[in-house]
């Protein structure tokens, strides 16, 4: 039990210091290349950031533990929004502006509801998987030919101007692609070892361990980056992290392990864990508009969030003691 705690934490570490190395390898790679700043921050970037859960829940998958698979990404979704918006708030209170109430957040709701419609039956087959694949497909695709219409991208700008700040050789790009992307299937086959190793040693599902330890581990770029962004002032990108990452974990993330291999999903996945993530996920509607339309997720609001993530865990501990609340 020891060596799988011990793989755990390694594994987590592992993971996200490759991750960071893959997304600068592969974002001075792309440039190298040629491709539009614009496209390496929604593509590459947007890919590169989510990289944990995506290997961590295909790898799941392909080695028959779906609920690592599922309780990584609904459980990223979760501590997304409820911990780390909450966290993030009760430092820097986080503006919503009225894009993300009027396009992104609407995008996201839909998502939500497709995959609780998909987990209702009791399983993620190839087919459904596809569906979320083909939708998450065409978002980016729309995204993608929105931006490029638009003179002047924000993102863009930045994208360029982080890689003028760090620019490397190709040599050393391709180096840090291929390192990063190495170790990031070794750390997320050693982390996926170490967690079921825990779920068998303590006698609980790994559908737990993927909803808490791996979940709240692939999800540490996220806390780390709307952090920063909410202490600098740039609520846009804090809000938009989340949001993208929740939609990328809803389609892409299920849709590669389902894809991989399809997945039998107990009842309480959707009674207990889609029902906390939709009822998040609408919950940003109402902080959103505020009630006195304030626009913003103030540090009240933020410890109500945390709040709800500390119960929801709360729940989910006192299950692995048959104590259920």
């Amino acid at each position: 039990m020891t060596l799988a705690f011990i793989a755990v934490v390694l594994g987590l570490a592992l993971l996200v210091w490759s991750a960071d190395r893959f997304v600068e390898g592969s974002a001075s790679t792309a440039r190298h290349f040629g491709m539009p700043p614009l496209l390496i921050g929604m593509v590459v970037v947007g890919f590169g950031t989510s990289a944990p859960e995506m290997v961590v829940s295909a790898l799941a998958a392909s080695q028959g533990n779906p609920g690592i698979a599922l309780g990584n990404a609904y459980g990223s979704n979760i501590a997304n929004i409820a911990l780390i918006l909450g966290v993030t708030a009760l430092i820097s209170p986080i503006a919503v502006h009225s894009q993300v109430l009027r396009k992104e957040l609407p995008i996201l709701v839909g998502a939500t509801a497709l995959a609780a419609w998909q987990v209702w039956d009791g399983e993620v087959t190839r087919l459904d998987a596809l569906v979320l694949l083909a939708v998450f497909g065409g978002l980016m695709g729309w995204t993608i030919w929105q931006g490029l219409r638009t003179k002047g991208d924000a993102l863009g700008g930045e994208v360029a101007h982080e890689l003028e700040a760090h620019a490397m050789p190709i040599r050393r790009a391709v180096f840090w692609l291929l390192v990063g992307l190495i170790l990031l299937i070794a750390s997320s086959r050693i982390l996926v070892w170490g967690a079921v190793e825990i779920a068998r040693g303590i006698g609980v599902s790994d559908l737990i361990i993927g909803l808490t330890i791996v979940a709240v581990g692939t999800s540490l770029p996220e806390l780390a980056s709307s952090v920063i962004a909410a202490r600098k002032g740039e609520h846009d990108i804090a809000l938009g992290n989340i949001l993208g990452s929740n939609l990328f974990n809803t389609l892409a993330v299920v849709g590669i392990a389902g894809a991989i291999h399809p997945m039998a999903v107990g009842p309480e996945v959707f009674n207990r864990d889609m029902l906390v993530m939709a009822t998040l996920t609408l919950s940003l509607f109402v902080i959103g508009y505020g009630v006195r339309g304030l626009g913003r997720i103030n540090r009240i609001e933020g410890a109500a969030l945390l709040a709800c993530y500390l119960g929801y865990t709360a729940y989910l501990v006192s299950t692995l003691f048959g104590q259920p609340t």
